[in-house]
């Protein structure tokens, strides 16, 4: 129970880090990386599935803290605020699919050998279903773009599937494979012979 509770520990913090120190940039540069956030939301449902009070918990200070910080670069830094319309809104539920998925993964399946192909199935489906949602909800709601033919619009958009799914899939690959290392590591160890027999 206490390790689990340890580990549970680990992962609110580990996930609260990573979307604080990648939001500032989308796509990243020389000094900072990619943003973590569809990651953060998907590895949030997926570690916390079988806790629903800590999840929910967790899951409303994501929302809280990526609002935090778009505020802050856009009021404090000067990023531009074009994206912060009524759209805006739509990322709750798009934050909301990325966790329910990663949340149905973990009560249905396991990472084994059959595993790994659901995981990386539902983390794309969630990623791109994610990526549809938050850029239809922007054009159907943010009145930025109103002039622009939905055909033209899903053309300039499309352009940016790859690298928002595929960065999220990177980020979601690491992580689990890092636990997963560190699972092994410790299974073989509490089986490994001690000096004393």
């Amino acid at each position: 129970m206490k390790s689990s509770l340890s580990q549970t520990w680990i992962t609110l913090i580990g996930l609260i880090l990573a979307m604080a120190v990648t939001r500032f940039n989308h796509f990243g540069s020389a000094s900072s990386l990619p943003d973590a956030s569809w990651a953060v939301f998907f590895l949030g449902g997926l570690y916390l599935a079988r806790y629903p009070r800590t999840a929910l918990a967790l899951f409303t200070t994501l929302v809280l803290l990526a609002g935090l910080i778009d505020f802050y670069v856009t009021t404090m830094q000067g990023v531009s605020d074009w994206c912060i319309t009524p759209a805006y809104w739509f990322l709750i539920p798009t934050y909301g699919s990325l966790w329910f998925v990663g949340r149905w993964f973990a009560l249905n399946h396991s990472i084994d050998n059959k595993g790994w192909r659901w995981l990386i199935l539902s983390a794309w489906l969630a990623n791109s279903f994610a990526f549809f949602l938050s850029n239809a909800s922007f054009y159907l709601v943010s009145g930025r773009i109103n002039e622009m033919a939905a055909t033209e619009y899903v053309s300039r958009v499309s352009e940016y599937y790859v690298s928002y799914v595929s960065m999220s899939m990177l980020y979601i690959a690491v992580i689990i494979g890092i636990q997963q290392l560190f699972t092994y590591l410790n299974r073989n160890k509490v089986n490994a012979p001690s000096l004393a027999d």
